[in-house]
């Protein structure tokens, strides 16, 4: 029987697999995220290249998704990915620390 995660404390193998598997599932979905970007793109390119070939701001579609929006998008699920990790190591963190009334505090 699993202790309840209140149970859990600070370092232990529970609380550290359980964060880390947190974590892999956050770096799965943030991997799934830039490869649907990176193969996004040629796959666009294929299936419809006449509307790639448009002109935007002096650009084909395809080499303004490339050359300005790809790098932004790459941060943002950069950024995204260190924002939730943090917030659920805090989370953890709070789940296993006593309140501050408690001893051990």
């Amino acid at each position: 029987m699993k202790p309840s995660p209140a149970k859990f404390e600070l370092h232990s193998e529970e609380f550290l697999g359980r964060l880390m598997r947190r974590q892999l599932r956050l770096s799965v979905a943030c991997a799934v995220a830039f490869l649907v970007a990176l193969l996004g793109l040629p796959l666009l390119n294929y299936f419809f290249p006449e509307a790639m070939a448009r002109r935007v701001l002096g650009f084909t579609l395809s080499w303004f998704i490339l050359g300005v929006l790809f790098f932004p998008l790459v941060w943002v699920i950069a950024w995204t990915f260190i924002r939730r990790s943090i917030a659920l190591e805090e989370a953890e963190v709070t789940e296993v620390s006593p309140p501050s009334g408690e001893p051990g505090s």
